[in-house]
């Protein structure tokens, strides 16, 4: 694996799926630092404090407490356009609904929209699609 981004961002609710996808993340060397934060509002709060690491590439589950995914997406449009046009954001949801895949390929903001567990060929194949130089 050639592609190896410089940070990967989790934000999901769920401390088993953070747990487990972070592992993945990490064992398969995909990526040199991966920020884990397990609200909308704690990464929000971090993407407009934190600039090093920048993420490279945001996963994104939509059903949360408090703040949603999709309530991600709204407010990560008025964020930093130069970070908005360096990031990938890929919704990583337990959903199958037509509805919710449809609403996030709509986002301008949603590059993919793939169903969790987070495997290390899915990551594969969004470097390769999203980050082949």
């Amino acid at each position: 694996m050639k592609n190896k981004l410089n940070c990967i961002m989790l934000i999901d609710d769920d401390e088993d799926d953070n747990f487990f996808h972070e592992k993945e993340i990490i064992e398969n060397n995909l990526a040199k630092t991966v920020i884990v934060k397990d609200s909308v509002r704690k990464a929000l709060e971090y993407l407009k404090t934190k600039n090093d690491p920048s993420s490279d590439l945001i996963f994104l589950d939509i059903n949360m407490p408090g703040m949603s995914g999709w309530d991600f997406l709204e407010e990560y449009k008025k964020l930093d356009k130069e970070l908005q046009n360096k990031t990938i954001i890929i919704m990583l949801s337990t959903s199958s609904n037509p509805k919710d895949i449809q609403k996030a390929m709509a986002s301008a903001s949603v590059s993919d929209y793939i169903n969790k567990p987070l495997k290390k060929e899915m990551v594969e194949a969004i470097l390769e699609k999203h980050f082949k130089k």
